[in-house]
């Protein structure tokens, strides 16, 4: 299957992940979500895998600058999902998807146990 990673390209994370992947060898595509868009059925397909807690990076930006009533809203996966069509920024980035198991965020030795290097 094929590998593709999503996530945001001045992200600091997003890069570290990318120099990783491209300097082991590692054919993937890369899915800007900020100019590309995530589909209603990528996203749920996430959340079917990963909790929405996860995927939520209430540490980040983006959820800190929205209004604290909109914050409290997110209460389950439904209203994660709406938010983060709304606010891809909100993700927590990089999202590894194809590569087995959905991975969220990046290690050097969570992909080194994903790739078995």
């Amino acid at each position: 299957m094929k590998k593709t990673l999503y996530g945001i390209p001045n992200c600091d994370t997003v890069k570290k992940a990318r120099t990783w992947l491209t300097g082991h060898a590692q054919a993937f595509d890369f899915h800007d979500f900020k100019k590309q868009g995530l589909e209603r059925a990528t996203v749920a397909a996430w959340l079917d895998q990963i909790d929405w807690e996860v995927l939520v990076n209430r540490k980040g930006t983006t959820w800190r600058k929205l209004p604290d009533e909109r914050r409290a809203a997110i209460v389950d996966k439904a209203s994660a999902l709406e938010l983060m069509l709304e606010q891809p920024s909100v993700i927590k980035r990089p999202v590894l998807a194809g590569a087995g198991k959905l991975s969220v965020g990046f290690s050097d030795d969570r992909y080194r146990q994903i790739f078995s290097l």
